[in-house]
């Protein structure tokens, strides 16, 4: 006689909107940081797993074989862990370290933000340039607004998220923008509703908080530059 095991409650899921847009699910799955030992959801958090000759490589996409280890996205923490020798002891075994490690995450987190971001520009769902940005705002098809963080500071007043600060996205330069629109440089772009505009989002702000840029998504972080082809 087999014992059927009773189906596993499925509850609905709440929604919460977060930095850039991003209809976060309350119930996204979580992990703890080796750091703070604190849990908190995977999306802000860097997955490593331990590679070839115990060597500690980055997992962005968490979709490498092996257990993962997860510190969050903050370079400060990131270089905690380092400083301590945290892998090791969350690997339970010797691990090397690769020199730079903090700066080989962001560059490959501020690539994968490129690509998704060229992704979505192929697939209609980003635009660059100010007047086509402002169009986006204005018919109300944006759903984030980004800007390039070392553009000037002339047209911050001109362009608003669509929906607060919480939309906005300026961790990325203005050449880094420009390559996802195949330019040399963009200061505006928009985000619509789409396939990739969580994917997007969650990555830039997990590329946020490595370049320090978590907490100045607004202000200072805003740029603008005033042309019609910027």
């Amino acid at each position: 006689m087999t014992t059927r095991r009773p189906r596993p409650e499925i509850r609905p899921r709440g929604h919460a909107l977060t930095r850039g847009g991003r209809e976060k699910l309350r119930e996204d799955p979580e992990r703890k940081c080796i750091v703070s030992g604190e849990s908190q959801p995977k999306a802000g958090l860097i997955r490593f797993v331990v590679g070839p000759e115990g060597m500690i490589v980055p997992d962005l996409q968490g979709r490498l074989p092996g257990r993962g280890i997860y510190v969050a996205a903050d370079l400060a923490v990131l270089e905690k862990a380092v400083r301590k020798n945290l892998f090791s002891r969350a690997a339970r075994q010797q691990v090397t370290v690769p020199p730079g490690l903090g700066a080989m995450v962001e560059d490959l987190l501020s690539r994968r933000v490129v690509d998704l971001l060229s992704l979505a520009r192929k697939a209609g769902e980003a635009v660059c340039g100010y007047e086509k940005v402002k169009d986006w705002l204005v018919k109300g098809r944006a759903r984030a607004l980004i800007q390039a963080s070392d553009g000037s500071e002339r047209g911050r007043e001109k362009l608003r998220p669509p929906n607060g600060p919480e939309t906005l996205i300026s961790c990325l330069s203005a050449g880094e923008l420009g390559l996802a629109f195949g330019r040399e440089r963009a200061i505006h772009a928009a985000l619509a509703a789409g396939g990739l505009n969580d994917r997007v989002v969650e990555e830039a702000a997990r590329l946020a908080g490595l370049r320090g840029a978590e907490g100045k998504q607004v202000g200072e972080m805003i740029a603008g530059k005033d042309t019609k082809d910027a």
